[in-house]
């Protein structure tokens, strides 16, 4: 839990903001609400070198910590201007409005550096205008996914955000990927607000047998092959990585110091922990009494965590963590094998019994918060290893 207004809870008008709302999972398959983006906004794009290694190495926290920094960091460069965004475990996607282009740029830089010095990852980085990609033969449409009110994350189609992170890891058009490099001169060594991004919440244990994590490619309407997943794996409310049984908070968390190197902003880090420790014991003791105080509803606000959780789509890409019984793991391998050969589908699948989650807390008491979950050792990176091997 944490507080910081980075964010209104009315925020201006704007593109992203007057999209229609897709309030459920399920509702991301309806293409008719997806609008095409604005050619002068430009999409961002992360992504961790050698994540497995990271991972292997046993530096899954820090991974997904250091991935959610560019939509921490953009998204309060951006506010109150509400801006589209993703997380895909390793890396991220955001698309920033015209006004915040440059500025973006050189939060991308600092975010690389500080990724180096602070959390010793190599990040990579890139940004292009919407109009150039398009110039590239792919589009960016937008949805916004959106669970409860003033929680928004973003759904994209139209082959723009494939395309631009094969440029950036040097495997696409190296045009694009000259367009989008971000020099390394524009890191100035200021650090990045990340005002909000934490990870007090201890590791999710699977409460019905196993943590599946999906990643599923291919082209065409996935919607039934979603539908059928959940139904093995279900039911919906059941299935979800965040529930009252696998939420729990114990101190002091272990990311305690990822939040304190991100927030000292060229402070001390001693002193910073100290101040992240006494907050999160703070937090604890409220959580624990479970009554209200002032605004903050402790009930509510684990309520609404299990909610507003991210949902990751994009292109011809579908990615997932399911709670899972284990007799479901088999059926939806089962289903996949089937399926997947005659609808040209690619798929990458890893179990675990633990899910991780990092948290961009707005306003707890305003209920302005959401929450990216990661399969445990290794998640979507081990996914899409297994991804990649079947192509």
């Amino acid at each position: 839990m944490a507080s910081h207004a980075v964010e209104s809870s009315s925020p201006p008008a704007g593109f992203f903001a007057e999209l229609p709302v897709l309030p459920t999972e399920r509702d991301t398959f309806d293409e008719s609400r997806f609008r095409p983006a604005p050619g002068d906004w430009a999409l961002a794009v992360t992504d961790i070198v050698d994540s497995t290694g990271a991972i292997a190495r046993g530096l899954h926290k820090t991974v997904n910590f250091v991935a959610a920094m560019g939509i921490a960091g953009l998204r309060n460069l951006c506010a109150p201007t509400r801006i589209p965004f993703l997380f895909g475990g390793d890396g991220a996607v955001v698309l920033v409005p015209p006004a915040h282009i440059e500025a973006a740029r050189v939060e991308l830089a600092r975010a690389r550096g500080q990724a180096a010095r602070d959390f010793e990852m190599t990040l990579r980085a890139g940004l292009v205008t919407v109009e150039t990609l398009r110039r590239f033969g792919c589009d960016v449409r937008v949805g916004r996914f959106e669970p409860s009110p003033g929680n928004s994350f973003g759904v994209f189609l139209g082959g723009g955000v494939g395309l631009l992170e094969a440029a950036v890891r040097g495997k696409g058009h190296e045009e694009l990927g000259r367009l989008a490099a971000i020099p390394e001169s524009l890191d100035d060594g200021e650090p990045v607000n990340l005002e909000g991004l934490s990870c007090r919440w201890d590791t999710l244990h699977s409460s019905r047998g196993t943590m599946l994590t999906l990643i599923l490619h291919g082209p065409g309407d996935l919607r039934e092959v979603y539908a059928e997943i959940m139904r093995l794996a279900g039911p919906d409310i059941q299935a979800r990585p965040v529930s009252l049984k696998t939420l729990r908070a114990s101190w002091p968390p272990k990311g305690f110091m990822l939040e304190a190197r991100a927030r000292r902003r060229g402070g001390s880090l001693l002193g910073w922990g100290a101040r992240v420790l006494v907050e999160t014991l703070l937090a604890r003791i409220v959580l624990a009494r479970d009554k209200p105080v002032g605004d903050f509803d402790p009930e509510r606000y684990r309520q609404e965590i299990i909610t507003n959780t991210d949902f990751c789509r994009h292109d011809e890409t579908l990615c997932l963590v399911i709670d899972s019984p284990l007799a479901g793991v088999e059926a939806v391998r089962n289903y996949l094998a089937a399926v997947a050969p005659p609808r040209g589908l690619r798929y990458g699948i890893h179990v675990s019994d633990t899910a991780l989650m990092t948290c961009l807390v707005t306003s707890p008491a305003d209920s302005l918060h959401v929450h990216f979950v990661d399969g445990g050792g290794g998640g979507y990176t081990s996914a899409s290893r297994v991804l990649k091997g079947t192509a």
